[in-house]
């Protein structure tokens, strides 16, 4: 284990070292034995931060407060069955019938896209005349160019 490691897992893991992955805690073991001032110096900052997280506990919520919040919350009511549901089932379809369109417009330029990178792996061998074949518009060679 070198410095760097020792810092990392101190950072994430703090100064037990019996918060560590248990596959770490004896080569750092190990390292802390070899410079325990390097350790120490390493080691007092993640110490520092493990006090104050241990010193931390959540507000608590009196039942006072508790109850008048709960009070002032709107009353739930069942789900619409009307015109709004149907709404919504509208919209749902909408957006499938959106995503069907942009996967089919999607795969047409993947397939275009995957000849062109045909034409451009036969322009870049030693027969480029088999590049100009492969460039064809509705099945004819483009004009100007021959194979």
């Amino acid at each position: 284990m070198d410095t760097e490691r020792y810092e990392r897992l101190a950072d994430v893991y703090g100064a037990d070292i019996g918060r560590w992955p248990q596959d770490e805690r004896d080569a750092a073991l190990a390292w802390r034995g070899r410079d325990p001032e390097a350790a120490r110096q390493v080691l007092a900052p993640a110490a520092a931060l493990d006090r104050a997280l241990d010193a931390w506990s959540p507000p608590v919520v009196s039942a006072a407060l508790r109850g008048r919040v709960l009070a002032s919350a709107p009353p739930l009511r069942p789900a619409r069955r009307g015109f709004g549901f149907w709404l919504t089932g509208a919209g749902l379809a909408a957006a499938g019938v959106a995503g069907v369109i942009v996967g089919i417009a999607g795969s047409s330029a993947a397939v275009s896209n995957a000849r062109a990178d045909e034409i451009l792996a036969a322009a870049t061998t030693d027969d480029a005349g088999a590049a100009f074949t492969l460039l064809t518009v509705s099945g004819r060679p483009v004009p100007g160019r021959s194979a």
